[in-house]
Formats: structure tokens, C-alpha cells, sequence
């Protein structure tokens, strides 16, 4: 019986240090994650400081960010690292993606020294959790037209709005926030005791339970010059961070879809019915074929873009929206027919084929819908803007 990956023997197109990181990592998400994650699922709680702590000491936390305590590994190793993730859970993903990749990483590129020095080297030791706050309850796809507004006052500014859907808010030590003025958009880097922030905990989600996610409001909150992002000016700069994220999706969906395939390939040849393992029937062996395939390609894609990126420096939205719009909807496709043939053990907790089917629905809206992926792709072969 072969893993899902070892049908191309893919293994071969990585070097000793990529996989030492893999291992490292898978090690800790067995450790540190499967015995506990079908749990947290269903109460709708993580703990979220505890599991930055372990993953800042292997350095996990802008494990692709140098300095400042940042391990400085490649776009591949970063990207395993989410494959392995993902592959316990979406949520645990999540909670290093947005930590690394969007708050620690806005920071990093648009933040001045002071504010690096004081933020990144915590972060990176998971001592300090942070969050990034883009989407608005009216503004997702659409942040051009971001309500949040950001206003002078004396030497000081002002921030008023509220953002929507923001993993790790409730428990976050600092906020990026992105925020409109008079001259374009600005990011600031908020500490969350300044007067006026506060971030509630979303409850009753049915995606994502083993992640926090939370709305802030920020009724007047005053800050000094020091706390805007001195380099960040206009919408670029947070679709920037956005593109950075999304990469660890392109891999992370690959480490769901995984280990939905494993369970059904182990469930296949083990579950029996008229008499033999359910394995042994023609459309079984179908789904498993084609599902196998995809994962294939799907792994593929994401390591030509990690060799990409490694080689150029930096990758063009575009690519970065063909990986992400191919993988997850694969990813999904390759949960759901996993859970069909798992029949009725598919719905069960006892089982991480549903709980992963409904992470990857969140997965495939947040950073960027499907269709918002289709339209970058598509304005880019035709030179036509569809948006508007």
C-alpha cells in the first residue's frame, strides 16, 4: 500500500535539509497537535499560546523572515512546514500563516527599526501573537472601499472602524490595521491595550473551530506617529502581505487533501463489505486513482512555485492565484469524495475527513475567493480588468 505522495516518488525532488524540516515539523504536529485536534474542533477552543510557544522554539513562527530571530529558511522548507500543518489542521495553519506571513511580515517589509525591534524578535518566539486586520463585515473582497478610517490629530492619529474575521484578534498582543486617510491607505501596528481597541471572539462557526477568530472595533483609538508603518502607503502594500499568505495556502491545502487520502486509502483496504475490502472494488480504486493524481499535480504546482520563489526572489500575483485557486479547489474535491468513501464514518469526529472538508470551505473563501482568483488570472491573459 503506497502513501499518497510516494506514487512519483516525489521525495526525490527535495534536498536533506527540506526534508530534516519536514520531518521536524510532521514530528511536532503528531506530537503537539493530532492527539489533541478532533477535541478542540468540537469545543471551538485551541490554545493558541501554548502551540505558538512549541512552534517558536522550532522556529517555525517567520520561519521564512530573516533577522530579528527569524530562522530565514527557504520559500520550499516554509512551505512544507505548512503542508504538514494543514495536515493535522487547517486552524493550526492558519494560526502560523497569519502570525509569520501577515502580521509578522507586514512588519518586516513596511515597519520602521523600532517597530521590528520591538515586535518580530517576540513574535518569532511565540511570546508575542499577533493579528492582521484587512477585511471589514462590509469589505472583503473589496478592500479599496475599507470603511476604517484614519485621521490626524495634532502630532497624534485616529483610528475608527471595525474589522471582520481576524485570526488570532481575541488573543493578539499587536494588530496590523490597515486604515484609510486622506492620502491613501495606511497600516499601523496597534498594541491591543491602547484605549478603544477590543476584539470579541466569533462563535458558532461551523469551519476553522480549532482557531480563534475574532471582529475588532476600534472606537477612537489614539496612536502616535510611531505606530504607523512608515514605509506602507497605499493598497499595494496589504495585498502584498496577502500574496505572501496565500503561498503557504498553495502548500497547506496539499496537507489536507493528504491526509484525507491517507485515511481513505488505509479505510479502503481495511473496511469490509460483500465480503471483501471495499478496496478491492472498480469505483473505489477510481476515486482513489484520480484523487491521486490531483494531489500529485497539486504538490507539483506548489513546489515549482517554492523553487520560483527561492530562485526570483518573489513570485507575481498571478502565479501565486493559479496555486491557490487550483489547489484548494482540488483540496476540497479531494475531502469530499474521501468522506463518500468513508459512507457514514465520514461525518464523524473519530474520523478527520469532515473536520478537514470543512476547514477547507473557509480556506477556499479567506485570502482571496475562487472567483477573485479567477478574475486576477483572467485580467492577466486578456489585459482586461473584470472587476469593476
Amino acid at each position: 500500500m503506497a502513501a499518497p505522495l510516494d506514487l512519483l516518488d516525489l521525495d526525490t525532488l527535495l534536498n536533506d535539509e527540506e526534508r530534516d524540516i519536514r520531518a521536524v515539523v510532521r514530528r511536532v504536529a503528531d506530537d503537539k497537535v493530532r492527539p489533541h485536534v478532533a477535541g478542540w474542533y468540537e469545543d471551538g477552543e485551541v490554545p493558541v499560546r501554548e502551540l505558538a510557544l512549541e512552534f517558536g522554539k522550532l522556529g517555525l513562527l517567520g520561519m521564512h523572515l530573516t533577522g530579528y530571530g527569524c530562522a530565514g529558511a527557504s520559500a520550499v522548507s516554509y512551505g512544507l512546514a505548512c503542508l504538514e500543518l494543514e495536515a493535522a489542521d487547517s486552524g493550526v495553519r492558519s494560526l502560523v500563516s497569519v502570525q509569520g506571513s501577515l502580521a509578522m511580515y507586514a512588519i518586516w517589509k513596511y515597519g520602521s527599526e523600532e517597530q521590528k525591534q520591538r515586535w518580530l524578535p517576540g513574535m518569532a518566539a511565540g511570546e508575542l501573537i499577533g493579528c492582521f486586520g484587512l477585511t471589514e463585515p462590509d469589505h472583503g473582497s473589496d478592500p479599496a472601499n475599507m470603511s476604517t478610517r484614519a485621521r490626524r490629530d495634532g502630532a497624534d492619529w485616529v483610528l475608527d472602524g471595525g474589522k471582520m474575521w481576524i485570526t488570532n484578534a481575541p488573543l493578539a498582543d499587536v494588530a496590523v490595521i490597515w486604515a484609510r486617510g486622506e492620502e491613501g491607505v495606511f497600516g499601523f501596528a496597534v498594541p491591543t491595550d491602547t484605549p478603544g481597541f477590543s476584539a470579541r471572539e466569533i462563535k458558532n462557526k461551523m469551519s476553522l473551530r480549532a482557531s480563534s477568530t475574532g471582529e475588532i472595533t476600534l472606537d477612537g483609538v489614539r496612536l502616535p506617529e510611531s505606530a504607523r508603518l512608515p514605509e506602507a502607503r497605499g493598497l499595494k502594500a496589504p495585498l502584498s502581505c496577502l500574496t505572501e499568505a496565500r503561498f503557504g495556502i498553495i502548500w497547506g491545502s496539499m496537507g489536507a487533501a493528504r491526509d484525507c487520502l491517507r485515511v481513505a486509502i488505509d479505510y479502503a483496504t481495511t473496511r469490509e463489505q460483500f465480503g471483501r475490502p471495499i478496496g478491492g472494488f472498480q469505483l473505489t480504486q477510481a476515486k482513489l486513482a484520480d484523487m491521486s493524481l490531483e494531489l500529485q499535480k497539486g504538490y507539483l504546482l506548489a513546489l515549482h512555485l517554492g523553487r520560483l520563489r527561492d530562485s526570483a526572489g518573489a513570485l507575481r500575483p498571478e502565479q501565486v492565484s493559479v496555486g491557490k485557486l487550483n489547489n484548494v479547489r482540488e483540496a476540497i474535491a479531494i475531502a469530499r469524495t474521501c468522506r463518500t468513501i468513508l459512507g457514514g464514518n465520514g461525518i464523524s469526529g473519530e474520523y478527520p475527513v469532515m473536520r478537514h472538508a470543512n476547514n477547507l470551505e473557509s480556506v477556499l473563501t479567506y485570502e482571496g475567493t475562487s472567483e477573485i482568483h479567477q478574475l486576477v488570472i483572467g485580467q492577466k491573459l486578456t489585459g482586461l480588468n473584470a472587476f469593476a
